[in-house]
């Protein structure tokens, strides 16, 4: 019988690479919110994988880049507060580009001075057509770091190379025993994944016009035999935000609903109730007492 392997891997990107993309595939599941726009990942979420030899719990960190806020000062210590203690870093990179200013950041800021093995995955292979270029950036890369890095080559979307990924992690894995069951996927309760979920439906529906500027919090989420009852409230920064997301005649606000209501019904696997209103906290993303309220740490 093959030895048992369990450790700690936290995903590191700067913004919009794939981190949550790879994580949900990673874990069979979505249990992590994606979209096109940038800082979407707001908190340090587990995800666990599971098979005959080992248990991997992985950390998708909020998207890394030079804080502008106070919001986007604790995004950054989310990030930051893992790297000590896990067993591997994945620096996760877009294959289609060389390295740019917002890796080189990462790497000098974060990655340049930790103890933890790194092992360098790049994402969106599937993108890129030209082997000598995949190669040239790859290069671009690894030439960021004075020590010599492991590479895998992965599509997070497609799901090409997972399965080398996998095997690759269980090298820097110490031996160890399961740490949750084999059929729990993340350490996220149901009021943490309807708040994003939520979230995500509005960053989609609002394009530009509000993702940065939206926080929701669950009010009161009971859980009955044939229903979940959820109360949401979603705070923004302005009245015109408020105005955008209510839309007219509350059109807006009831298509963000219904989108969130259908994508939890599928999760909780009955009937949802879903109702949802707009809060205006003037500045929050700059009000330390209320980021702390959203459990992300501030400096």
């Amino acid at each position: 019988m093959s030895e048992f392997k369990t450790g700690f891997v936290a995903i590191i990107a700067r913004p919009n690479v794939g981190k949550s993309t790879l994580l949900n595939k990673l874990v069979g599941q979505k249990i992590a919110i994606t979209t096109p726009v940038a800082q979407t990942t707001r908190k340090n979420i587990k995800g666990i994988y599971s098979d005959s030899d080992s248990q991997i719990i992985f950390i998708d960190t909020p998207g890394i880049h030079k804080p502008l806020n106070k919001l986007g000062e604790a995004l950054s210590e989310q990030s930051k507060s893992v790297l000590d203690d896990v067993d591997l870093i994945l620096f996760l990179v877009d294959a289609q580009d060389e390295a740019g200013r917002g890796d080189k950041w990462i790497v000098e800021n974060y990655l340049k001075d930790t103890k933890t093995p790194i092992l360098l995955v790049l994402n969106k292979v599937d993108l890129i057509k030209d082997l000598a270029k995949r190669e040239l950036n790859t290069y671009s890369y690894k030439s960021l770091f004075e020590k010599s890095l492991d590479t895998v080559k992965v599509s997070a979307k497609t799901g090409r190379n997972i399965d080398d990924l996998i095997e690759k992690i269980k090298n820097y894995l110490p031996l160890g025993q399961k740490l949750y069951d084999e059929d729990e996927v993340t350490d996220q309760n149901m009021r943490e994944i309807a708040s994003e979920i939520i979230r995500e439906k509005i960053i989609f529906a609002t394009k530009d016009e509000i993702p940065h500027s939206v926080a929701v919090v669950i009010e009161n989420y009971k859980e009955e035999e044939n229903i979940d009852k959820i109360s949401a409230q979603i705070i923004v920064s302005n009245e015109s935000q408020k105005n955008i997301l209510i839309g007219k005649g509350g059109s807006m606000l009831k298509k963000i609903g219904t989108n969130a209501r259908l994508e939890l019904e599928k999760i909780v696997d009955k009937k949802v109730f879903l109702e949802l209103f707009v809060k205006v906290v003037k500045n929050w993303q700059k009000d330390d007492n209320f980021i702390k309220s959203l459990g992300l740490d501030v400096k």
